[in-house]
């Protein structure tokens, strides 16, 4: 029987934020933070989130220049899916993450309230950019089924 819930991080080299969601619905919610040092976060962490979900595929956002290149941290976040696979075994996609931080930070942060970024919580926006990810997921995967 296979499980239908997917996971999905935006890497970050010191903050992981992830998010939770069904494929079949197609919904996404914030779920947790992960501290990481230089890149590398608690492994047992994230083997105990797969193991009690069952957890069979992970959406990693792929951070991407505008114009589609790749930077420094593209090849640290292919690093950290493909960690993920050979940990744990579980099914890997890479999905583009442009604009997700800033979209994340726009729907926090309205034209109607006067919060500054810097007074938000990196790991709130990380959450948030992950069920970005993860809904853009879902919608090109809804698309083909």
């Amino acid at each position: 029987m296979s499980n239908d819930t997917v996971i999905a991080f935006d890497f970050g080299t010191k903050n992981i934020g992830s998010a939770i969601g069904h494929k079949m619905i197609g919904i996404a919610h914030p779920f947790c933070s992960l501290r990481a040092y230089q890149g590398s976060p608690n492994w047992s962490k994230i083997e105990n989130i797969l193991k009690e979900w069952q957890i069979n595929l992970v959406i990693v956002g792929l951070p991407l220049n505008i114009d589609g290149t790749e930077q420094l941290i593209t090849a640290q976040a292919r690093k950290f899916a493909n960690r993920i696979h050979g940990r744990f075994g579980v099914d890997i996609i890479l999905h583009d993450e442009r604009f997700s931080t800033i979209e994340a930070k726009s729907y926090i942060i309205t034209d109607d309230n006067n919060i500054s970024y810097r007074f938000l919580d990196k790991n709130i926006i990380n959450n948030i950019s992950a069920v970005i990810i993860l809904k853009s997921w879902f919608e090109h995967y809804l698309k083909k089924i």
